[in-house]
């Protein structure tokens, strides 16, 4: 007889949703965790702390604010790492509360240590004194997220070159920086250093940035952080970053070399998988340390799920935990609908992004026709009263059946809004709802019956031609 109905290891967002499912079906969960990382990642170094330093930087830089009390307001003129970094850490406190409360009041087993197979239902845990304690379980979910991926031909010191997870760590708010790459994580940084007074500088090796969203959107981004005083480098490669005294030089193939008080590399991510012998239980991972898996979650061990970041593509904390919750009815044999398509994706850049369904590229790829409708901030009270006025809501109809096809939106509260129209989108909804409705006045939400009244009046036009 196993020791528990379920076994998960690590606690980040994918894991502890997976235990506190299983466990309120009555099955006894538990979970492996290291003493110090109960939360896993996102609380640690990703999700939580990154989007809680951006709320500070917004608030103490006044950045936001500068559209209506002029470009020189700031609420502190000298904003130190210190001022920073003490509403991470409350965030984080509470946050890893809040998990061991949760996980204590379901009746989860929380084993500190580090976990590796013996075999496909029995794992070993390590604890910090390096006494093993071996746990076997009927089911198995690994949920171990994954670390920053470092080029081995760099030398991180974690002060001078740095990766995403130990740039929350910098002792000082550097004057000068680079940033490799121009994924999510990288620009998310780059518009708080940005923000922050930093002289930023961004190298990618592709030519653009964000290919998944919106070519619009990414336009309005690229424009405010040059505004920001951001320098972009598309289609350059790194060919060397030098460490010195005063700094870091980086050298980039083409020959260019960028001066800089620090180097903070965003070039992806890696499973971590590698200490925990997967082949063992008769699995194994890719290059990228990640494990395949089917619909359910399950690896090519039926009893062995795996979860969240460690599984690759989308790799967010809001996927990852309904992943976990997924693959734990599955286990229990509880029915469980699939996980929806239709996926909101947000980016805590400054201003934020965040978008649900397709993009213009995509419909035009894939000849569907669409009309645009778009509310900008600046025509709405809201956005005069906060001081956006550049934010934009953009929803994409299909004039066949007036549905929505796509809502795209930047600026202030965006990852909050998008989930109108995804509430709309996936109950099948049609533009005239949104144009029917009422909408609290005065509020951002309204862009969204200014962007359907747009689309219809445009589509109105085109049956007016016809008649």
């Amino acid at each position: 007889m196993p020791e528990f109905d379920m076994l998960v290891i690590g606690s980040g967002p994918g894991g502890q949703k997976a235990a506190i499912a299983a466990a309120k079906l009555g099955r006894r969960v538990a979970v492996v965790e290291r003493p110090d990382r109960v939360g896993g990642v996102s609380i640690h170094t990703g999700t939580i702390p990154s989007k809680t330093l951006r709320e500070a930087v917004l608030y103490l830089t006044g950045l936001t604010q500068r559209d209506l009390y002029g470009q020189s307001y700031r609420l502190k003129d000298e904003i130190t790492v210190a001022d920073l970094t003490a509403r991470t850490q409350h965030v984080v406190g509470r946050e890893v509360d809040v998990i061991r409360s949760q996980l204590s009041r379901n009746q989860v087993a929380l084993v500190a240590g580090t976990g590796r197979f013996v075999d496909d239902h029995t794992v070993s845990v390590c604890d910090v004194t390096g006494q093993e304690r071996l746990l076997t379980a009927q089911n198995i979910v690994i949920a171990t997220g994954t670390r920053p991926a470092r080029p081995d031909l760099v030398e991180f010191d974690e002060q001078t070159i740095l990766d995403s997870d130990n740039v929350i760590n910098l002792e000082r708010v550097p004057r000068s920086m680079v940033i490799v790459g121009a994924g999510v994580i990288g620009l998310e940084y780059a518009s708080m250093f940005a923000a922050l007074g930093s002289k930023v500088t961004v190298v990618e090796q592709r030519a653009r940035m964000l290919e998944f969203c919106d070519m619009e959107v990414v336009e309005a981004l690229k424009y405010h952080l040059r505004d920001l005083a951001v320098t972009f480098r598309f289609g350059e490669k790194v060919a060397a970053v030098e460490r010195h005294p005063r700094g870091a030089l980086t050298v980039l193939e083409s020959g260019k070399k960028i001066p800089a008080d620090a180097v903070m590399y965003s070039a992806g991510r890696q499973g971590l998988t590698d200490a925990l012998d997967l082949g063992k239980a008769g699995l194994s991972a890719d290059a990228r340390g990640r494990i395949p898996v089917d619909e359910h979650f399950r690896t090519a061990v039926p009893h062995i799920y795996a979860v969240g970041d460690v599984i690759g593509f989308p790799a967010l904390a809001a996927t990852s935990m309904e992943q976990g919750r997924t693959a734990a009815y599955h286990a229990c044999g509880e029915p469980v609908n699939p996980m929806p398509e239709l996926q909101p994706i947000g980016i805590y850049t400054i201003p934020e992004i965040s978008y649900v369904g397709r993009t213009e590229d995509q419909l035009t790829e894939d000849c569907v026709p669409f009309e645009v409708g778009v509310a900008r901030y600046r025509e709405l009270a809201r956005g005069q009263i906060i001081g956006d006025a550049h934010g934009m809501l953009k929803l994409l109809v299909s004039p066949e059946d007036r549905r929505l096809l796509g809502v795209h939106c930047f600026g202030t509260g965006a990852t909050e809004l998008i989930h109108i129209g995804q509430a709309v989108m996936g109950c099948g909804g049609t533009v005239d709802y949104l144009v029917d409705a009422v909408f609290n006045y005065p509020t951002l939400a309204e862009s969204y019956k200014v962007a359907a009244l747009d689309a219809t009046n445009k589509i109105r036009q085109i049956d007016r031609m016809r008649d």
